[in-house]
Order: structure tokens, then C-alpha cells, then sequence
């Protein structure tokens, strides 16, 4: 039996985007739609194959080791920015500020999905999430542009909810409007030398 199994959960693309030079700023621009090859979004500037080591890996290796780009696009959930921006006192909070490359609606919890589930498009794209991703301090420079005070509040109510980062598993073509469908792994809490019964997401 296949270790991934699909769920009955189907959620959909709301917006792509593609960031020019993150060097410059974090911030993305929106695109009907994007070609998801094997280094990643098409135009994107997080697009290669691999990377070098940040501070976010500086526990495994040493800052500007050659790593696997796991981090080729970063995916948020409408559901999961109106939850922020409620609790930051603001309208709403855009996925551009974020520097997205995908919002998605419509999959409970988004940020909590499990690491290594995929998610797959109507074309048999799929993408890999990677884990979730840890809000910074660079959002948080976007929002007080917009929204001038409110800035310094992003980490503090982003966590949990700033969405995931992951990569392109399947070549193909994303468009805003897409169904996509969750696929997850069994579920269980690592606890060595334990044994645990598999939970599966229906």
C-alpha cells in the first residue's frame, strides 16, 4: 500500500505570485498562472535546485553550505492571513507582503500540514511540502508600509500561521482557480523506542 494517501480534502488556488529579486525586496507580484518546473516557479528568484544554507539551517550546517532547495515556493492560506490580520487589528494582511508564491483556500489548518505531504493539481502537478514556515522579521517590514505601527506585531501572531515552504515534485502548470488536492502521510508522534498506531487523514 502507498505510504501517501489523497484525503477528501480539495482546497483552491486563489492567487500566485512570483517574487523579481528578494535581494531587493521580499515582496511578490501577482500572475495568473506559473510553470512549475523542477527548480521551481518559472520567473521566481527562489528558483534552483539548490541553495545556500541560512540561518534557518545553521543547526545542521555551516551558513553558505550547498543545500537541497526545499524552499522553492512558499504557500499561505486565505483562511490562515485573515486569522493574522484579525489579530493584528488590520482589514487584511495580502500574500504579496508575505512574499508568497501561492495562496491556497479551503484546506483546514494549512500551516500545520504534515511535512512531506503533496499537494496536487488538476494536471498531475504536484508539490511537496516541505514544513512549515517560520515567520521573520522581513513580513513584518512589508506590513509597516501598508499599515505604519503594525509591522512589529506580525511574529508574535504569525506563528503557526504563516503557511509552509516546499518544492516541485511533478513538472507541469499551476493557474489561479485550480482545485488542489491534499496528500498526506501517516501521522504519528516520534517518541524513540515507542510503538504507535498510524493515523490516516480521511
Amino acid at each position: 500500500m502507498a505510504i501517501l494517501q489523497p484525503t477528501g480534502i480539495v482546497g483552491k488556488v486563489e492567487g500566485l505570485y512570483l517574487v523579481a529579486d528578494s535581494g531587493k525586496s521580499i515582496a511578490s507580484e501577482a500572475v495568473d498562472q506559473v510553470a512549475a518546473g523542477s527548480t521551481g516557479f518559472e520567473g521566481d528568484c527562489h528558483s534552483s535546485l539548490t541553495r545556500e544554507g541560512c540561518a534557518r539551517t545553521k543547526a545542521q550546517y555551516p551558513i553558505g553550505t550547498n543545500v537541497r532547495n526545499v524552499r522553492q515556493v512558499t504557500i499561505v492560506s486565505v483562511e490562515d492571513l485573515a486569522a493574522i490580520a484579525q489579530d493584528m487589528g488590520l482589514p487584511e494582511i495580502n500574500p504579496e507582503w508575505l512574499g508568497a508564491t501561492m495562496c491556497v483556500s479551503g484546506i483546514p489548518d494549512f500551516t500545520l500540514v504534515p511535512p512531506s505531504s503533496r499537494l496536487i493539481f488538476p494536471d498531475g502537478t504536484g508539490l511537496v511540502v516541505d514544513m512549515e514556515n517560520e515567520p521573520c522579521a522581513w513580513p513584518g517590514k512589508q506590513i509597516e508600509k501598508h499599515h505604519p505601527g503594525f509591522g512589529r506585531h506580525f511574529v508574535g501572531n504569525a506563528r503557526n500561521r504563516r503557511g509552509v515552504t516546499g518544492w516541485v515534485e511533478r513538472e507541469g502548470t499551476i493557474a489561479v482557480g485550480d482545485a488542489v488536492r491534499l496528500h498526506v502521510p501517516p501521522l504519528q508522534v516520534y517518541q524513540p523506542g515507542a510503538s504507535h498506531e498510524r493515523i490516516r487523514v480521511a
